[in-house]
C-alpha cells in the first residue's frame, strides 16, 4: 500500500496541519538559506514545540536549525532558482528506501498507466 504524504508550505502551516503534528508524525522539512528562511526557522520551531523531530534538508553551513532537528542532510549553497533541483535528490532517495524496505516494487508502482 501507499504511505500518504503532502507537501506543505511554512507559511500555511499554522492554517490546520500544525494541529496534526505530534511526537508520532514523520516529519521532513527544506530549509535552505533563502529569502523565506525566517518563516521556514519559525514553522520548525513550531514543530518542534509540539514534540516532533523532523529530518531536515538544509543549506551546508547552517547551523540555526540543528537544535530543533532530529537529522540534517547538508546540499551545498546555490543560487535559488537551482535549489529545488538540489533539495529534490534527497526526497527521492528517502522515497526510494522507504519503498525498499516496505517490501513495494519500485519499478512497477501500482496502478501505472503505461501508453
Amino acid at each position: 500500500t501507499y504511505l500518504h504524504s503532502e507537501g506543505i508550505m511554512a507559511g500555511e502551516l499554522k492554517h490546520g496541519p500544525l494541529a496534526l503534528v505530534d511526537e508520532h508524525m514523520p516529519i521532513v522539512m527544506v530549509i535552505t538559506k533563502d529569502p523565506v528562511h525566517t518563516k521556514c526557522m519559525n514553522a520548525l520551531q513550531q514543530i518542534h514545540a509540539r514534540g516532533s523531530q523532523p529530518i531536515v534538508i538544509r543549506t551546508k553551513g547552517d547551523t540555526e536549525v540543528e537544535p530543533f532537528s532530529w537529522r540534517t542532510v547538508d546540499i551545498p549553497p546555490i543560487i535559488d532558482c537551482l535549489q529545488g533541483i538540489l533539495t529534490i535528490i534527497p526526497l527521492q532517495l528517502l522515497s526510494f528506501h522507504i519503498a525498499v524496505r516496505k517490501g513495494c516494487d519500485v519499478d512497477c508502482p501500482r496502478n501505472l498507466a503505461k501508453s
